[in-house]
């Protein structure tokens, strides 16, 4: 049974619904509805090219009439999996616009008319939708009525399907009735006969023929002597002792003066001669990579920007010139595109089958730029669903009509639906009052992602970051599982206490390690760290964790009990910009595992992915799709991207840049 449907304008008018209980008459009303939802989430994100959305226990569907600038949505319980839905959405659509089209039509250009302010607003009342679709819920029900009849009479020929006894059939007899007995047999069988067919089949499948005695040797049985004893069988006795001999390396144990001689880790002279190592301190830090300082003195890390601007909209406009569509296409994917989208030449409205050629190069173009095939898929689904029904004429009209679409739904998708200003959520809470009695809890963030994407390296840029900032932070080595996990994060804290803060030569005292060695346990480790910085006044915590693969059950909730009893600010996912379509998979099981087994493990609801970090971004030039990839699966932002081995190495993303990347050829 279906609990809401109704016909909607794209500009956000309400044509027609119907609520069929009171639940759905609540909902429909409520901002929690799953229409809005489906809204929010979907539609204006340009997800329109998934089958159905799910929310709070609904399912909803949708079909759109793009000429008419029209939306047709059902809501049921998720539970029901009614088979008629499409049908229904279907047939909807082509009833609606048949008795109402020319309503319709004169309404969507009033519309447009009120929106260029050729006619005042206050026109758009005069039109009264009840009287316009008088008749319309008798056609409803009596179409509703005949789906719901016909899925009766389908679900009932099934159950009489089942339900009918299978006819009997012959079984062949077996080639070798001795080494594979009939165990389906209709004729009754003593215990022994049961027995002995179960017997010859376990030899068979051992490959022993038809004796017992899996000590007995193959040349043995083949030559017809039984119970021949081979080495297996012999006494231990007579046995050799095999061990292993302890292997000396020296004709002395190691010193402490060998072990010091060997200890690059530790700092020697770094104070006094100014240098780590043998490594001089400005090359921890690229001059040419370094942030920029605002009026209010903050720090921000530069902006990635695609070099080669304005080279895509140039080459597009020269493939679609007429006569040069030839000379300007190179042999990209774009260039194709150019020379399909010159094929919709005239005035006519766009079908499916005009769009079909246009849609599959779309997707290889965007499968070239490392965005997950089944995300090209639905991107380009999505844009087809824009485009048809649409009326173009003319090159440059086509051409806008595509370019708009295309570009405009990558920009739904990678437009954050949450502030990616991850110091001002800092600064919030750090400024926010609180009781007389209340101690001030730091800004926790935890790294997670699968193993040797890089979590520890871009942790410390971020930790750079911070200190330019004028924030203490402390770094907790929660990794007690990879050898050398927390000898890397020492590295780290050691060389950035000594990086200078606004021209100064020491910050000192600006970030420290909290580590308890290895073996022990992540979670009660990460909430060790954040009492110990809210005792010692920090300000952030950046909270390490082991990396492990999207499908390891056990270390997930592992991972899962960090997060929910330590409950972070921020939990950041860490992946390669290499990655391609296993974007998808690592995303979406690590944010499903965490809500899933967080929620389990707490009363409280389950936590996901709140952003991600790209690394390895300066590897790809613009081949950037694991960027729209990995926005597309959880529609979250990318916070920053790292590019590069130094601490300045890390650049924020601009969505105009990677949408310009993305349709450069």
């Amino acid at each position: 049974m279906l609990d809401h449907c109704s016909i909607s304008h794209k500009g956000g008018l309400v044509l027609w619904s119907r609520s069929f209980t009171p639940d759905a008459a609540h909902l429909a009303s409520s901002s929690a509805s799953p229409v809005n939802s489906l809204i929010r989430e979907a539609l204006i994100e340009g997800r329109t090219a998934e089958e159905k959305y799910e929310k709070d226990g609904y399912a909803v569907k949708w079909t759109f009439v793009n000429d008419l600038e029209l939306i047709f949505v059902v809501a049921y319980q998720r539970i029901l999996q009614l088979t008629y839905v499409n049908d229904l959405l279907a047939a909807l659509k082509s009833l609606f616009v048949k008795y109402f089209e020319p309503f319709l039509t004169s309404f969507v250009a009033s519309l447009h008319a009120i929106s260029t302010a050729k006619v005042a607003a206050n026109e758009v009342t005069s039109w009264n939708f009840v009287k316009a679709f008088d008749g319309w819920d008798t056609v409803f029900d009596k179409l509703l009525r005949g789906l719901e009849d016909r899925a009766a009479q389908d679900r009932k020929a099934r159950l009489r399907t089942v339900a009918r006894p299978a006819p009997e059939e012959s079984t062949s007899p077996s080639d070798d009735q001795s080494t594979a007995p009939s165990l389906s047999s209709d004729a009754p069988h003593d215990e022994q006969q049961i027995a002995r067919n179960v017997q010859a089949l376990k030899n068979r499948l051992r490959g022993r023929g038809g004796r017992r005695g899996g000590g007995v040797s193959r040349t043995a049985s083949r030559s017809g002597v039984d119970n021949v004893p081979t080495s297996d069988s012999e006494s231990p006795a007579k046995r050799k002792a095999k061990t292993k001999t302890q292997r000396k390396w020296g004709d002395e144990p190691v010193t402490e003066s060998d072990m010091a001689s060997l200890d690059f880790s530790l700092d020697k002279n770094e104070a006094s001669n100014g240098a780590i190592g043998s490594h001089d301190l400005q090359a921890l830090v690229d001059q040419s990579s370094l942030g920029t300082r605002t009026r209010d003195g903050l720090y921000e890390v530069k902006d990635w920007e695609f070099s080669k601007e304005g080279e895509a909209d140039k080459f597009i406009a020269n493939a679609l010139q007429p006569g040069g569509a030839k000379a300007a296409a190179p042999s990209g994917s774009l260039g194709t595109l150019g020379s399909l989208f010159a094929r919709l030449t005239g005035s006519k409205v766009l079908s499916e089958q005009d769009l079909k050629p246009v849609l599959e190069g779309m997707k290889q173009h965007l499968m070239k730029k490392n965005v997950a095939k089944e995300i090209a898929d639905k991107v380009c689904e999505g844009v087809g669903e824009s485009l048809v029904g649409k009326k173009v004429g003319g090159f440059q009209t086509t051409n806008a009509a595509v370019r708009m679409a295309l570009s405009t739904s990558l920009t739904r998708i990678l437009t954050p639906k949450t502030s990616t200003d991850l110091l001002l959520s800092i600064r919030t809470k750090l400024s926010s009052p609180l009781p007389s009695s209340q101690q001030r809890m730091p800004y926790s963030i935890t790294f997670v992602g699968v193993n040797g994407v890089g979590k520890s390296t871009n942790l410390s840029k971020v930790c750079f970051w911070l200190i330019q900032n004028d924030l203490r932070v402390l770094i907790a080595a929660c990794d007690t599982f990879r050898s050398g996990a927390v000898e890397q994060l020492r590295v780290h804290v050691r060389n950035l206490s000594m990086l200078g803060v606004n021209g100064a030569t020491d910050s000192k005292g600006r970030v420290e390690l909290f580590e308890r060695g290895y073996g022990k346990d992540a979670a009660a480790i990460a909430k060790e760290a954040i009492m110990f910085a809210r005792d010692k006044d920090f300000d952030v915590v950046l909270i390490d964790t082991a990396g492990r693969m999207q499908d390891n059950e056990p270390l997930m909730r592992a991972l899962a009990k960090l997060v929910s009893v330590n409950n972070p600010d921020k939990i950041i996912f860490v992946g390669e910009a290499l990655v391609g379509n296993e974007a998808v998979d690592q995303l979406t099981k690590f944010d499903r595992a965490l809500r899933d087994f967080s929620s389990a493990s707490s009363s409280g609801k389950g936590r996901g992915i709140d952003g991600m970090l790209v690394t390895k971004w300066d590897t790809v030039d613009d081949k950037v799709g694991a960027a729209l990839s990995m926005t597309y699966v959880t529609g979250q932002p990318i916070i920053f991207v790292g590019c590069g081995q130094t601490y300045t190495d890390l650049r924020q993303l601009r969505v105009a840049n990677v949408v310009q990347a993305i349709l450069n050829d």
